[in-house]
């Protein structure tokens, strides 16, 4: 089943930004899809308008055969989002803020999953602690918690080890990989090639608002003489 089908997405911004101009592709479920392509691709605004933080100006997008427009409750349901951008309420603790999502989601709380998430996420001793006062790699371990906790079948994750050290970054592999076995979809935006190269089965290669690449990484790779991926992303987004 397609976790994700896009068809012929537009997005003009007010101002006359193309933003996004016919993407196309699916994302099936239980697979590590990775999303890539340079500032200002398209990458956010695509995600954003997934999660319905923006609106599209024109095609289809789909979550699990739901259209985002026809069922935005059960789409936004199904999604659970780790933006780049480190965002919280300032007053809640991470305890605090995890309940509330469930509330969000209209959810009942559920204490177990809630002690799962932050026991995985190293997060068990900062539970009363308030987002602000945390390391910027608990923040961004607080911050996919957060996207976590209303158990969702689709988590994209934009940038997720943008800033972190190198240890964070490894457990972050290990807990992609975990939460993909357990049946869960994932989508990666990354700048760190290495990283998709690693976590996904499939990429699609975004530059200028439009899809210039959609494979398997080892065919990507078998197709530009089994070249880095790396060095095949530069060449298609020059």
């Amino acid at each position: 089943m397609q976790a994700i089908e896009i068809k012929d997405l537009k997005k003009t911004y007010k101002q006359g930004t193309l933003a996004l101009n016919g993407v196309g592709f699916s994302v099936e479920e239980g697979e590590v899809f990775g999303l890539l392509g340079p500032n200002g691709a398209g990458k956010t605004t695509l995600i954003n308008i997934l999660s319905g933080v923006t609106q599209k100006t024109s095609g289809e997008a789909r979550v699990f055969g739901k259209d985002i427009d026809e069922d935005p409750v059960f789409v936004k349901s199904s999604i659970g989002v780790v933006p780049q951008e480190i965002s919280f309420n300032p007053f809640f603790s991470v305890e605090d803020a995890l309940t509330f999502q469930f509330g969000f989601y209209n959810q009942k709380i559920d204490r177990e999953w809630m002690d799962h998430v932050l026991q995985r996420l190293s997060l068990s001793d900062k539970r009363k602690t308030k987002p602000r006062e945390l390391s910027g790699g608990m923040k961004r371990r607080f911050m996919i918690a957060r996207a976590l906790i209303h158990r969702p079948k689709v988590v994209v994750l934009d940038e997720p080890t943008a800033g972190v050290d190198v240890e964070l970054r490894r457990s972050l592999y290990d807990f992609v990989r975990e939460m993909n076995a357990q049946g869960t979809t994932i989508v990666l935006t990354t700048h760190y090639l290495e990283e998709a190269e690693l976590l996904c089965g499939r990429v699609a290669i975004m530059n200028r608002g439009e899809v210039v690449a959609l494979e398997r990484v080892e065919d990507l790779r078998r197709k530009h003489n089994d070249a880095k991926l790396e060095d095949i992303f530069v060449s298609l987004t020059k």
